[in-house]
């Protein structure tokens, strides 16, 4: 039937597919993953999927982090460690750890969507998510509608790759940003044995150019590297552009993995680099080679209560949470993709609108490639 569930790395799940994609949405939690994007026979499972997934764990862990995979819908995001006027939000808010219930399934059109829906208990209200393939898209079209909810509130995705065992394997590149900053603080506590090698606070404008701790500075733009470190850093959008876009290029593999969203709702985007620098349970220094590219209008991964009071971001004009409107619902549109590449390919430079229903995405060598890609999912609010 269409609301049967299969397990998949030790989680219930939903299934998607069409010829060119395979995805598995989580009952508990609502992640995405594992995704298989199929395209000149090749099979390409770009996302990461926790080492522990399938083991007994401490049943106080989250289950956010029991379930971890893919990319998840996170309402408020953040920790969540500090209440707000009395509400307590699990880390990552209730989209990323309750049970979704079954709403439907519609094939039409070319396109398999399967809705979801949860209704909030922290805060009253409602959100559907509505996960799309489309026939001869390698690309998956995610959509979170968020009605009756009232008062402020930080929101964002939290996409996550496994990368190559291999130093520097993935080169990343975004939109144009107006500016870069590490974590204000300790991202992880040494007295845990956590480890982390980025400058507090420290801004940049340029991924190549970040300032380290010890003194000089790295390249964020090559990943993985700095095994045995844990870091986080917020780059702050353009919200003049149309679009906004972040990639990652697999030269040796052959593919860019990409993410476009609406910059005027995710405003601002969290790269979380997770290498072996957690040794405490259960990541146990075996969570490496993860990268986090978490599309997100919030103050880092603070929380509601920090996003929502005045903070050094908001204190510059820069929205680190909305004000909802229980009248007026709150659409969140973002598209996954991955696109193959020659291993000549290099770094991604650009997207831009190509035709209709494609991108090309160009080199920085001036390379270029075209898929197919609807742009216009991201202004609407309403359809799939």
């Amino acid at each position: 039937m269409n609301h049967e569930l299969t397990t998949v790395a030790g989680q219930p799940s939903w299934r998607l597919s069409t010829a060119e994609v395979e995805a598995f949405v989580t009952r508990r939690g609502g992640q995405l993953g594992p995704v298989t994007f199929h395209r000149n026979e090749r099979a390409i499972s770009p996302y990461a999927l926790a080492p522990w997934a399938e083991e007994e764990t401490d049943p106080q862990l989250p289950p956010m982090l029991k379930v971890l995979r893919g990319d998840f819908f996170c309402l408020p995001f953040g920790d969540n460690s500090t209440p707000y006027r009395g509400e307590t939000h699990p880390p990552h808010g209730e989209t990323a750890n309750a049970l979704w219930q079954f709403k439907a399934r519609e094939e039409s059109d070319g396109r398999s969507t399967l809705r979801l829906e949860l209704q909030l208990q922290a805060r009253p209200g409602h959100v559907e998510k509505a996960i799309t393939l489309r026939a001869g898209h390698n690309a998956v079209y995610s959509r979170h509608t968020v009605s009756g909810l009232n008062g402020p509130m930080n929101f964002g995705h939290h996409a996550m790759l496994q990368f190559p065992d291999i130093e520097g394997s993935g080169l990343i590149s975004t939109s144009d940003f107006r500016f870069g900053q590490v974590f204000p603080g300790q991202f992880e506590d040494p007295l845990q044995g956590g480890h982390f090698s980025l400058m507090p606070g420290a801004q940049f404008e340029t991924l190549d150019h970040v300032p380290l701790l010890a003194g000089g500075t790295t390249d964020l733009s090559r990943y993985p590297a700095r095994r045995g470190y844990e870091d986080l850093v917020m780059l702050i959008g353009d919200e003049a552009s149309p679009f906004a876009w972040t990639a990652v290029s697999f030269p040796e593999q052959g593919y860019v993995w990409f993410a476009l969203k609406d910059p005027r709702v995710l405003r601002q985007t969290i790269l979380w680099m997770s290498n072996g620098g957690r040794p405490y349970a259960p990541w146990n220094g075996r969570h490496f080679n993860v990268l986090g590219l978490e599309e997100v209008t919030s103050y880092f991964h603070f929380g509601l209560a920090e996003a929502v009071k005045p903070n050094p971001l908001s204190e510059r004009g820069i929205p680190t949470h909305l004000e909802f409107d229980a009248a007026a619902p709150l659409v969140v549109n973002y598209i996954t993709a991955v696109a193959p590449v020659p291993t000549t390919f290099g770094r991604l430079r650009a997207i831009e609108p190509f035709g209709a229903d494609k991108v090309k995405l160009i080199a920085e060598s001036g390379a270029s490639v075209t898929t197919n890609i609807e742009l216009e999912f991201l202004n609407e609010t309403h359809g799939f």
